[in-house]
């Protein structure tokens, strides 16, 4: 029997490019290769900069860009295809895959989400962004809150979406224990079904049933490269006494679950806290409505795509100003 996901890779790729986009691996440095995807006159024009006779045609953007980081559960694709569907109409979507994710790759041994962030920005400037609005969630909302601090002027605005600027380490015990398990290598790289269940549980609300054969094939498909994953957990805890939360140029708009057992609530009003604390000109924008964890409203049309697209698009626009 064919594995489901190797089954589904091409079937998402064609769909990412029924919306315009294109793969495309960036060499960040010699030995480091990010993949992209990306608007399809984004791709040719970095192609064509390879061509000295075409490397000074200057690509004009007609939307906005945005940015997409996925987390620990998927790929890029795999995590956001539904999101690019239903906001590829107003923005310049790129949707990119993180090192040791599909195809992102490094001979460095750096590890934290700082490098992470790095690869990225400049992967995005190689591609020709020059501003961005960045989309991150769980691993990858660290990733771009990382990117919003180190480059300013390319990240306008930041949404984390059940993420949080950074995990200290009392923040990460206690989220273990609230999740029931050991530590994030055991959690995010599961070695069997029930622990794949456990993931999924806290990372999706309601998790949707599928047969154990799927979950199998899941967890050949998708947890390659797992040394150098749990390397890029364990550089993610930060000493409490080395947790420091950045005075963010930005506005930044966090929507956090209810249910969330890994970013709750209490943690981002924190980091609200600590931004007014600073007396930041740029307020944590946290909204009253959740609908990523414990959102309560059973019609179907609350859940939709379209909802959730509509929601987060909100966001950006407050926070750009459109």
């Amino acid at each position: 029997m064919a594995n489901l996901f190797e089954v589904l890779n091409p079937i998402l790729r064609a769909f990412m490019k029924l919306y315009g986009l294109r793969a495309q691996q960036v060499e960040i440095d010699p030995g480091t290769v990010i993949n992209f995807w990306a608007p399809i006159s984004t791709v040719k024009n970095y192609k064509n900069k390879a061509n000295p006779a075409m490397n000074n045609i200057e690509l004009k953007h007609k939307k906005p860009a945005l940015v997409l980081i996925h987390g620990f559960a998927g790929t890029g694709v795999l995590t956001w295809w539904l999101q690019v569907a239903a906001l590829s109409g107003k923005y310049e979507i790129y949707v990119p895959d993180v090192l040791f994710f599909g195809g992102s790759i490094t001979d460095s041994p750096k590890r934290s989400p700082e490098f992470q962030a790095e690869c990225l920005a400049k992967g995005l400037k190689l591609l020709g962004v020059g501003r961005c609005t960045v989309v991150g969630c769980s691993y990858g909302g660290i990733v771009g809150s990382k990117m919003a601090v180190s480059d300013p002027n390319l990240v306008e605005c930041l949404v984390l979406s059940n993420s949080n600027v950074g995990v200290p380490e009392s923040h990460s015990k206690a989220a273990l224990k609230r999740i029931g398990v050991g530590s994030w290598v055991d959690h995010f790289l599961p070695s069997t079904v029930e622990d794949l269940k456990v993931l999924l549980g806290s990372v999706v609300y309601r998790r949707p049933w599928f047969p154990n054969w799927a979950y199998k094939h899941f967890l050949k498909a998708m947890f390659d490269n797992r040394e150098e994953r749990a390397e890029l957990l364990e550089a993610m805890i930060i000493k409490d006494n080395e947790y420091v939360i950045p005075n963010f140029s930005q506005k930044i708009y966090i929507v956090a679950g209810e249910e969330d057992k890994i970013f709750n609530q209490e943690i981002v009003h924190q980091t609200k806290k600590c931004q007014l604390s600073q007396k930041s000109t740029h307020a944590v924008y946290i909204p009253n409505l959740i609908f990523f964890g414990g959102f309560t409203i059973d019609h179907r049309a609350e859940r939709s795509v379209e909802f959730q697209a509509q929601f987060v698009a909100k966001g950006l626009i407050m926070q750009a100003g459109y």
